[in-house]
């Protein structure tokens, strides 16, 4: 992360936030072997979870709580707010809990019960929005809330906010490199996109002939949580649709079958979206003759055990 001029942040709470960064990223890789197989072509998957809040949205969420801490804009007396679909928001109250900055989250009535539940266990006001509206609906709701409220809220606003994409930039893509220097793929699915166009941009400057793919949902309806299907969902300002070289779409079923494979296979326990990263990942590795690509596996199966447990039984 750069360092900034300070000007009326509080100097102990820069110092606590800075100490967090080495809880931040510095993820391993996992090479897929055991459901891919190929002379000239490997494959390799980022395992986020392995980080503080156990998502790959730790990083988007220290660097929005770090700059806005070094600018003065978020204190301890203020609360934070932002919309989210459960990991995201479980960053901003593990850190902010540390840092003990008080947290407010809009989440779609029908997030996962544990995610509700490790939210609530961490301090966090839950305001719950329609699940009909998803987080599109919620992001209405905080801003509504920020606009009313400009003196108890620093409102995050993941979806536009530069410090999510920039987290990727400086993080995500500068470890890929160091440990595979030799990708020519780079396949990651939407959400926030911070991700994708984060990691994206910076890999393209290393690596001018990186071919970077970029996955989302296969309909409206669908079961990736986190993921959004652009066609039909607010598009987060801070996507940029020139990063990637090609798209791909991926089904709730097919993602749901990878968990059941990558848990034979690989010994992995994922998230559905990590399933589905997979997935597009491999259908792409196979259609190469030579290459080694690389995606990220959001987070693992610790807040889907429902649909786990259905699944592997």
């Amino acid at each position: 992360m750069h360092t900034i001029t300070i000007t009326s942040a509080d100097p102990a709470l820069v110092q606590a936030v800075r100490a967090l960064e080495k809880e931040v990223g510095h993820t391993p890789l996992h090479p897929v072997t055991g459901l891919f197989q190929h002379p000239r072509v490997r494959v390799y998957a980022k395992k986020e979870w392995m980080q503080l809040s156990g998502s790959v949205k730790a990083r988007a969420a220290y660097s929005i709580i770090r700059k806005a801490i070094e600018e003065g804009r978020l204190t301890r007396e203020k609360t934070l707010l932002d919309a989210t679909s459960g990991n995201t928001g479980i960053a901003y109250a593990h850190i902010a809990k540390r840092l003990g900055i008080p947290v407010a989250l809009c989440l779609p009535e029908n997030a996962s019960w544990e995610r509700k539940d490790i939210l609530r266990r961490l301090d966090v006001e839950l305001i719950l929005t329609s699940r009909f509206e998803g987080t599109d609906g919620a992001q209405q709701v905080a801003r509504e809330l920020a606009l009313e409220n400009p003196d108890k809220y620093f409102y995050a606003d993941q979806y536009k906010n530069d410090n999510n994409w920039k987290a990727h930039y400086h993080t995500t893509a500068p470890e890929i490199i160091e440990a595979v220097p030799d990708i020519t793929h780079f396949v990651a699915g939407l959400g926030t996109t911070g991700t994708f166009v984060g990691t994206g941009r910076r890999l393209r400057e290393l690596k001018p002939d990186i071919r970077l793919i970029s996955l989302q949902p296969d309909a409206a309806l669908h079961g990736l949580e986190g993921w959004k299907h652009l066609e039909t969902a607010v598009v987060p300002e801070i996507y940029d649709a020139c990063v990637a070289d090609s798209n791909e779409e991926v089904s709730t079923d097919d993602a749901y079958a990878m968990i059941r494979e990558a848990n034979a296979r690989e010994g992995l326990l994922l998230s559905p979206s990590a399933a589905a990263n997979l997935v597009g990942t491999l259908r792409i590795a196979r259609g190469l003759q030579e290459g080694v690509l690389v995606t990220v596996l959001p987070d693992n199966a610790d807040k889907y055990s429902e649909i786990i447990q259905k699944l592997l039984s």
